[in-house]
């Protein structure tokens, strides 16, 4: 099956108001900068979607990426392990105005509720945050004399994530850390959206080199020359007005 499309639009085109939204990348490296200002274009235009639970690892940076979609006014939630990331502006104004929600989770917890919601673990117990505000109104189990916090799975209607490599089968290799989160992601969702540098034919990648399988992918579109988040900051770019 090939699963390419012929522009970002038609990429993002499955998001509607009030879904779950996961997107990849830790801070720039393995961010899908293409398909969320895809994102932000179609928002323009039509006023959707909107209404948007957003998970990430951090809140954004400057005025692009995450940071202009939650700019925009799509975001009404935001799942994370590190909102006070280089210039998280966008996100701590509008959280001091009480106009985003936030739900702060631990960077470690953050993977394996996506891990667990990729694996159809419901909920499983942790150490991590037990006597924290973050665990209150949370079940807290004994095991072995040590008290553990439960958590729930996150999974998402649609994940936008970045490659490095992909083929019209979905199959997909990451470069370096931009891996990160991309691969749990891609687990959890209904729909995983992809950005890849490069299309390859169907038997170009080597299947021991596979990443995420193509059976956890319905959507890639090619973007040669991806841009960076850094990059973009340090030329003070504002989107719209890039790309």
């Amino acid at each position: 099956m090939d699963k390419t499309v012929a522009n970002l639009a038609t990429a993002v085109a499955g998001i509607e108001d009030g879904m779950t939204v996961m997107i990849g990348g830790f801070g720039g490296a393995g961010s899908p900068i293409e398909l969320i200002h895809a994102l932000i274009d179609r928002f323009r235009a039509t006023g959707h979607p909107k209404d948007l639970t957003i998970i990430n690892n951090n809140a954004g940076n400057g005025h692009v990426g995450l940071a202009a979609l939650i700019e925009a006014g799509m975001v009404r939630k935001l799942v994370c392990s590190f909102p006070r990331s280089a210039d998280p502006v966008v996100f701590t104004d509008l959280y001091l105005a009480g106009k985003i929600e936030l739900e702060l989770v631990p960077q470690g917890t953050l993977a394996e509720r996506i891990r667990a919601g990729g694996a159809g673990i419901p909920a499983f117990y942790t150490p991590t945050s037990f006597g924290t505000d973050l665990a209150k109104g949370k079940p807290v189990a004994e095991f072995e004399g040590r008290s553990y916090v439960q958590e729930r799975w996150l999974r998402a209607d649609v994940t936008l994530v970045k490659a490095e490599t992909a083929d019209p089968q979905g199959n997909l290799t990451y470069r370096a850390a931009a891996r990160n989160f991309n691969p749990l992601m891609c687990m959890a969702a209904a729909e995983t959206v992809v950005q890849a540098s490069r299309v390859v034919p169907a038997g170009d990648i080597d299947p021991e080199s596979v990443v995420t399988p193509g059976i956890f992918v319905q959507k890639v579109i090619e973007c040669a020359n991806p841009q960076q988040e850094e990059d973009l900051n340090r030329a003070n770019a504002v989107y719209p007005g890039v790309a």
